[in-house]
């Protein structure tokens, strides 16, 4: 049974899976995260002169294709991620890794060959189809670290992700005028195959015997002791990546209201989107740390309540400096909530179910990372802008509570 969230995590002795490669495998994941989200994100400044060089002429027409091209990974990845999460579970998560990396390394460098834009969105789906790197890489450090510093090293993980975030849409930016469009997305594969290598050559599983057949027949919901919390963690990830992701699509414009104009905004907006992701880079393995000695439960409440105070503070900024300021420490908050959250439910999977569960919380991050965007827009530009960090910090204010309400009625108890 879980520990109370009173004292700090007590778990049994790691067993040798846990514990003999499990500082290697975190660098390698580590690493292999940082490339593969550096190659995916790089094209994001560039695609839609892509799709312009695909013969599409008209401005609208060049936005709404390149948006179905970008969102159209994150849906066949969301449609995916269990299923990977079951085979991990049953064939060995280095295996899921050594797919996700080969399959993206050949598809990205095959979307620099693309013809027209319907191949650029077959071949984008067919990248959410076959990777999964970080996704499948949070997978195998949670099961693999030893429970008393799995938060820890999922917050070390996810600070690589970040990083991967910011360096890539930089890189992008200048790539293609020293190499060309094209050549670019052959880059990326080169990149990711690096990642492929790493894995391969360097990454060790100790895999664990499967468990009993009729066991791994069963759905993994009847396998877990309080299925209900595991349902709130979850619903908890993808209302923090609906929340995270509904004002990506008004940063901008907010900040050109702020200044007065337009004209510098992309790079207003650039410099405070980087700030917030600087924020979460500093403070992930910090939170999780803390997570893992005082309770997963206790950092999640603690995170969500001051990410929705500092959205509340946002939509009054007065100025940009303040709104940055804000965005900084705002990112510093969420830092801790996705290695915590990941981490909880770990804690309550059982280790033949536990990559079915955590692919299921893959989905329903990639579940908000698409709706969040839409209801942003239309909020923006239904109530205005500042309105759109008033809903967003309910949303967080909402899942605090929530968890708080379930916590103490002894269903969040660590």
């Amino acid at each position: 049974m879980p520990e109370p969230a009173t004292a700090p995590v007590a778990t049994p002795p790691a067993t040798p899976a846990e514990s003999a490669h499990w500082k290697r495998n975190l660098a390698v994941c580590v690493a292999g995260s940082f490339t593969t989200i550096v190659a995916m994100t790089m094209l994001i400044p560039y695609l839609p002169i892509f799709v312009e060089q695909l013969g599409v002429d008209d401005r609208g027409t060049v936005l709404r294709w390149s948006g179905i091209a970008y969102s159209a990974t994150f849906f066949t990845a969301a449609l995916t991620a269990p299923l990977w999460g079951a085979l991990g579970d049953r064939f060995g998560r280095k295996s899921m890794l050594i797919r996700a990396s080969l399959g993206m390394a050949i598809v990205m460098s095959c979307i620099g060959l693309a013809q027209n834009v319907w191949q650029l969105v077959g071949l984008r789906l067919l990248t959410g189809l076959l990777g999964g790197f970080a996704s499948g890489s949070t997978i195998l450090v949670a099961s693999q670290t030893p429970k008393e510093r799995s938060a820890w090293a999922l917050g070390v993980l996810s600070g690589g992700v970040m990083a991967g975030n910011i360096v890539g849409p930089l890189f992008g930016g200048f790539a293609p005028e020293l190499v060309g469009v094209r050549t670019t997305f052959l880059v990326s594969g080169g990149l990711i195959f690096l990642a492929f290598l790493g894995t391969v050559f360097l990454l060790h599983e100790d895999r664990k015997p499967p468990g009993h057949k009729a066991a791994r027949l069963q759905r993994p919901w009847s396998q877990l002791d309080r299925p209900g919390v595991v349902l709130v963690l979850l619903g908890t990830a993808s209302l923090l990546m609906f929340a995270t992701m509904s004002v990506e699509p008004t940063i901008t414009l907010f900040v050109g209201q702020l200044a007065g104009g337009t004209s510098h905004a992309s790079f207003g907006a650039g410099v405070i989107m980087a700030l917030g992701a600087l924020g979460s880079i500093l403070t992930a393995p910090r939170l999780g740390r803390l997570a893992d000695r005082i309770g997963h439960v206790r950092v999640i409440i603690g995170c969500l309540t001051a990410a929705g105070v500092l959205l509340l503070a946002q939509g009054a900024a007065p100025n940009v400096p303040v709104l940055a300021v804000l965005r900084f420490l705002m990112g510093a908050a969420l830092g801790g909530l996705l290695p915590a959250i990941t981490a909880a439910i770990r804690h309550r999977a059982p280790d033949h179910v536990v990559g079915r569960i955590l692919g299921f919380s893959v989905s329903a991050q990639y579940v908000g990372q698409v709706t969040g965007p839409l209801m942003g827009g239309y909020a923006g530009a239904h109530w205005g802008l500042r309105p759109v960090f008033v809903v967003t910090a309910v949303v967080l204010l909402a899942a605090a509570a929530l968890n708080a309400t379930v916590h103490r009625s002894h269903l969040l108890a660590e």
